[in-house]
């Protein structure tokens, strides 16, 4: 199958994110129902942790392997039936009648969306080449990206109307409509049956990668020197480094590692991953802040994120009117710069700002997003021949999602850190004490208990500065993205320059 024209291309894509739009909905969906289902199925703190935890192992560790299945069996039939998995995955998670069942769908429904995410995006280079290509792209990145902030803004309306499985039944509309689109809609894909499975090279990155993320998730919660965080980690780093191995010797690997040989794919997908890291800071901090200074519920922090949609929005159209004639590198470097001015703004932030200035440098980080993520991932792509475009889609999500946990476990500790630095318990008995130190929104429950408005305000205080820290630290990481996209990133696209190419070769 070759690049297509005309409408029917479009339309199948609008399907797609449609489907994918379900991603971002359960990325944060589940935060707003954890009360509740503490409470509904007795779970324990540590259970609350692996309805989350089952989800983005599972997520992490099946990015590649399902790549490589799409490149083998064809992508059409296997995202059709990682969809239909989703949606059967999210009718048990509704209907679960204990903390353990419910475990074990959140993992089901891991192998659905890791599935979705890596075949979905090799569509897209078979559907679409060039300018068109980077636009479907910043689709599919809006898709999935709106869903995030609609997560609480959804979940919250259902549970104020419905009971807690609700929130995982919203999915099932929009599998169901998106399963018959893309039937409808979606060309066929042949796939490469004679293709042999390299079944130690799934084995092996199913491992590293699964048990590094396990450990990145322990060390935001426990702290990067526990035992439960450090044995993982290295682990993981261990299994991979066998990974990479294996792959050099393997006659088929599931990954050619001349992949990275080309610059676009290599530094475009690094340049995707350190914007996710910007991302995945900002949706870290934000909810804790709306909930510990504004003392906003879920609804209210769902609506108050929305600007970094609407920036990305902005920024995405904006970029695709530049790229032409400034090409990737510039457009790119543009992105990063606005980030680190957003991260930067964020930063200065006053416990006394009110949600304007909150309002102003979400929606420049937004615009900055929109401005360096999909032009990223599209260079990348770009680099992908057909027959490698699942494996290599999963191959770059792969990155960005231990990218983000990374990212979540690095800034959990600065945030925490800073907050704990901080905050004054003085005068507190001892459980008080520790409740307060443990999270801010815990002292923020401890001084309305106690009715003491100085610890209500050296909790906000001590958070703000928490965060400012944090903000900083993303910023840095966008500062490192400037330097690499301006040494490392190709103009444009592989795609892109041959066809270019091609086109001077035959004028002339």
């Amino acid at each position: 199958m070759t690049a297509t024209t005309g409408t029917r291309r479009w339309w199948a894509l609008g399907a797609l994110a449609i489907a994918l739009l379900t991603f971002g909905l359960d990325v944060t969906i589940l935060n707003v129902a954890l009360p509740t289902l503490a409470t509904d199925l007795r779970a324990s703190t540590g259970q609350l942790q692996w309805f989350a935890n089952a989800y983005t192992l599972v997520l992490a560790a099946g990015l590649l392997p399902a790549g490589m299945l799409g490149d083998r069996f064809g992508q059409k039939k296997l995202l059709l039936g990682a969809l239909a998995l989703f949606g059967v995955a999210s009718i048990a998670c509704a209907y679960a009648g204990s903390a353990e069942l419910l475990i074990v769908a959140r993992a089901v429904l891991g192998v659905g969306a890791a599935f979705m995410i890596p075949l979905s995006m090799s569509l897209l280079t078979m559907m679409f080449a060039g300018a068109d290509r980077a636009r479907a792209i910043a689709v599919w990145a809006a898709a999935m990206a709106i869903g995030i902030p609609l997560g609480p803004v959804v979940g919250g309306w259902l549970l104020d109307n419905f009971w807690w499985g609700s929130v995982f039944l919203i999915n099932v509309p929009l599998v169901l409509l998106g399963l018959a689109l893309l039937a409808w809609l979606l060309p066929g894909t042949k796939g490469a049956p004679g293709q042999r499975i390299d079944v130690t090279g799934v084995l092996l990155s199913i491992a590293g990668l699964g048990t590094l993320t396990f450990g990145l998730v322990e060390a935001g919660e426990r702290g990067w020197g526990s035992a439960p965080a450090l044995l993982p980690m290295i682990t993981g780093v261990v299994v991979l480094g066998a990974f990479v191995v294996w792959l050099r010797r393997a006659r088929q690997p599931i990954v050619d590692l001349a992949l990275f040989r080309s610059p676009g794919f290599t530094w475009g997908s690094v340049l995707a991953t350190l914007a996710s890291f910007a991302l995945m800071g900002a949706m870290f901090v934000l909810p804790q802040y709306f909930q510990a200074v504004f003392g906003t519920g879920a609804l209210g922090t769902g609506l108050r994120l929305l600007p970094v949609v609407g920036g990305l929005l902005v920024g995405v159209q904006i970029a695709d009117r530049l790229r032409p004639r400034l090409g990737a590198k510039i457009v790119v470097t543009a992105g990063f710069v606005l980030m680190i001015g957003g991260l930067a703004l964020g930063a200065l932030t006053d416990v006394s700002d009110g949600y304007g200035f909150t309002a102003v440098w979400l929606s420049v980080l937004g615009v900055g997003l929109g401005f360096a993520l999909p032009p990223a991932m599209d260079v990348a792509m770009g680099a992908l021949s057909q027959g490698s475009s699942g494996v290599g889609s999963g191959l770059l999500q792969a990155m960005r999602q231990i990218g983000g946990t990374f990212g979540v476990a690095i800034l959990g500790t600065v945030l925490g850190s800073g907050y704990r630095a901080q905050v004054n318990v003085t005068g507190l008995p001892g459980p008080a004490a520790d409740a307060v130190r443990d999270t801010p929104a815990a002292g923020v429950q401890v001084a309305r208990a106690v009715r003491s408005p100085e610890l209500l305000n050296s909790v906000r205080e001590s958070f703000v500065h928490g965060m400012s820290a944090t903000l900083w630290v993303s910023a840095a990481f966008g500062v490192l993205g400037v330097l690499l996209t301006i040494a490392f990133l190709p103009r444009q696209a592989q795609d892109v320059e041959e066809s270019q190419s091609e086109h001077e070769h035959v004028a002339g």
